[in-house]
């Protein structure tokens, strides 16, 4: 199982002791192997209409890919990448459902024609589960290593059913493991000791760049330095050689031994996809170097030396080459999408849809915001056996840098409260993984300013999986972020990145303005099927930002939630200066609630806030009702102006609102600079503040 122990090849065995495969099993890997070589070549031959959409095929790695997957369980996870289609064919997906893929028909099964060719998800029964994933050039491993993690935490808290014990295999290509997030999951993976293959196949070509140019070390070599990871090399065009070492890493991690790495030599028969061919850019010489490992005749070989006849190979081949025939017609002549389903899945709906619980219980203490956090998130692991915190700092006895986890991990125990590394992509793309497994994370970034290693799982993994599954994999994940600046913290822990989130389509954001709506929202993050940002300002968790005491509030009782995408009067106007036409609406979230309610005591029942509370999905009905009211509205930020959400906001009521308005829409943020200076008068200089917004204010009711 490691390089000390090395596993022969099963071709240096004897020929009169053959290993023991049963006889099924290595014909109808022949017989799959003939069908995926004949959908490669019928791809080819028909490239007017194979190649409108760019794909990739299996040739060259069938035997590994076979191996693999013959040997997974119905109650296993896979994490496959854009080549395995002979994985997909050997857990039993039929050839018209990898080309309606191929062609983008309404009954692709993975995704209804939205994503690409041996792009899997697939929940059904009698199948291993495949969750939607990215095109899987390393960013896999993350989502597959938090299945993994999720698993394993299940099995801690005697969550799992039955007495299965399910493993993930994670493939990936070699040249994706120089990606550093693959690195991020196996360090997990080796700290946890999680149930994991690592199936690594090496063909020696990234796109048209070697081996040699990409890497010093393969795979197998590279792990080594993963205290903790077993390691295996087998021969990935050998299907006996690679079904007996992946029935010993499979065996290895299914008894609960820790994670493996299988390294497979392959060779690239084929393009690297349709649309990066390989007379483009690979000499005859590679290409019948790579020809002389094909998997199918090493096979066919193996099976006549022990046995077997041409005529039942023959038998087979013809069988496949028909099935092939038959089932392109098929898909051929089956009907696209109906384009009015185009925008179906962006969201899975969520059944918390009404305000519930006591926002002012009887008897209730006033508490500051870090703490309703807190006590929102005890309520939830007290009431969910399903649910697990982690992040940077959050277990042990800190709790988080804020003290918003405090407790967390004396009372429920490290295996649901714990610390990460400093990871904040695995943090954030773990959570696909747990979703899928049915474990229910909540995960904490330590600052607003340190998500972007994590965006790329935000993006690719998170925010795409429920619309491109059709549904079939939302992912429940709750990501607390502390942001926004307060009072000296610097330009590494100051910084609001709302307007980046808001563009990432696919996930929710939130951002409380007090302890009773963080209570509450909280909740509602938690029970929602999507992905949900909460945004938790710094500089309102304690109230000691000078003009915050408003975001103290009397804590709600313990079955309050709220909503997302409703939002709050924090702030009303007098119904006289209402309708004299002497009124005016701020729209706002976050810090900008208290600065306007600050600035707003000059003008006594003049000025109407609304706290939007959710930024995606917003509460467009409740601006327009505001705009309607007041016919003069202020949308006020933290962030930077210029091309903000504020911004975007703005232009929208103008738009839409256009016949309501008496003076333009006003808009006001902070300066448009790259980062929050160190020093204190240089930060208040930068931001919005209560007198600016007085001044904003005085110019609408000026104009």
């Amino acid at each position: 199982m490691s390089e000390t122990v090395p596993l022969k090849p099963a071709s240096s065995k004897k020929a009169n002791k053959p290993p023991e495969i049963k006889k099924e099993i290595l014909l109808k890997a022949y017989q799959l192997m003939c069908t995926a070589q004949r959908m490669a070549e019928l791809y080819d031959e028909n490239k007017e209409i194979c190649s409108r959409y760019v794909h990739s095929t299996s040739r060259g790695h069938e035997a590994i890919q076979l191996a693999a997957s013959m040997q997974l369980k119905a109650f296993d996870y896979v994490s496959p990448y854009y080549r395995d289609e002979s994985m997909l064919l050997g857990m039993g997906i039929q050839p018209y459902e990898l080309m309606m893929q191929l062609m983008a028909k309404a009954d692709d099964p993975f995704s209804g024609g939205r994503t690409y060719y041996s792009h899997p998800s697939l929940s059904r029964d009698g199948f291993p589960t495949i969750p939607h994933q990215s095109s899987a050039t390393g960013m896999q491993a993350i989502p597959a290593t938090g299945m993994a993690h999720g698993i394993a935490y299940l099995e801690s808290q005697q969550l799992l059913e039955g007495k299965e014990k399910p493993i993930v295999l994670c493939s990936l290509g070699d040249g994706s493991v120089t990606e550093g997030e693959v690195s991020e999951a196996m360090q997990m993976a080796v700290l946890k000791q999680l149930p994991i293959v690592y199936l690594v196949q090496d063909n020696d070509w990234g796109i048209s760049a070697t081996g040699k140019e990409m890497r010093t070390m393969d795979a197998y070599e590279f792990v080594a330095g993963f205290k903790g990871m077993e390691r295996m090399r087998v021969n990935g065009s050998d299907f006996v050689d690679s079904y007996l070492g992946l029935a010993k890493a499979i065996t290895h991690v299914r008894n609960r031994k820790g994670p493996i790495l299988v390294h497979a030599k392959c060779p690239l028969l084929g393009h690297h996809t349709s649309g990066v061919r390989r007379e483009w850019y690979r000499g005859k010489q590679d290409l019948e170097l790579h020809g002389k490992d094909d998997p199918l005749p090493i096979l066919g070989d193996y099976l006549l030396k022990n046995g077997q006849t041409k005529a039942t190979l023959n038998k087979l081949k013809k069988e496949a080459l028909e099935s092939v025939k038959r089932d392109y017609e098929y898909a051929l002549s089956s009907p696209g999408p109906s384009v009015e389903s185009f925008d179906t899945h962006e969201f899975a709906p969520t059944h918390v849809t009404e305000e519930k619980g006591e926002r002012h219980p009887q008897g209730a203490e006033k508490v500051v915001m870090v703490d309703a956090a807190l006590h929102a998130v005890d309520d939830i692991l007290k009431q969910n056996t399903h649910a697990l915190f982690y992040g940077q700092d959050v277990g042990g006895t800190l709790g988080g840098v804020f003290r918003e986890a405090a407790t967390l991990a004396q009372k429920y125990g490290d295996h649901r409260v714990f610390n990460t590394p400093i990871q904040e992509a695995y943090i954030i793309g773990s959570t696909a993984g747990m979703s899928a497994v049915g474990a229910k994370a909540i995960v904490e970034i330590q600052f607003a300013d340190y998500v972007w290693p994590g965006i790329n799982q935000l993006v690719e993994e998170l925010s795409k999986s429920c619309y491109l599954s059709k549904g079939k994999f939302p992912i429940q994940s709750l990501i607390r972020i502390p942001i926004g600046a307060y009072g000296g913290g610097g330009p590494y822990h100051s910084g609001s990145v709302e307007s980046t989130l808001l563009n990432i389509r696919g996930i929710k954001v939130v951002y409380p303005s007090n302890a009773a709506d963080i209570k509450g929202l909280m909740k509602a993050a938690f029970y929602d099927p999507n992905p949900v940002v909460m945004l938790e300002h710094k500089g309102l968790y304690w109230s000691k930002v000078p003009g915050t005491s408003g975001a103290k509030t009397y804590e709600p009782g313990e079955d309050y939630i709220i909503p997302l995408g409703k939002a709050r009067i924090a702030l009303g106007a007098g119904q006289q200066q209402v309708e004299a036409g002497q009124s005016v609406s701020v729209i706002t979230y976050g810090m900008g609630v208290h600065w306007a309610q600050n600035a707003a005591k000059d003008f006594e029942g003049r000025v109407e806030i609304l706290d939007l509370r959710t930024l995606n999905p917003y509460d467009w009905e409740a601006i327009a009702s505001q705009v309607k009211k007041h016919n003069r509205v202020l949308i006020l930020t933290e962030e930077p102006l210029l091309n903000s959400f504020a911004e975007s906001l703005a232009g929208r009521i103008a738009r839409e609102c256009f016949e309501f308005l008496d003076a333009p829409v006003q808009a006001l943020g902070a300066a448009n600079l790259p980062a929050v200076p160190l020093n204190v008068d240089l930060e208040k200089q930068m931001l919005p503040s209560a007198d600016k917004v007085k001044t904003k204010l005085q110019d609408l009711f000026d104009y």
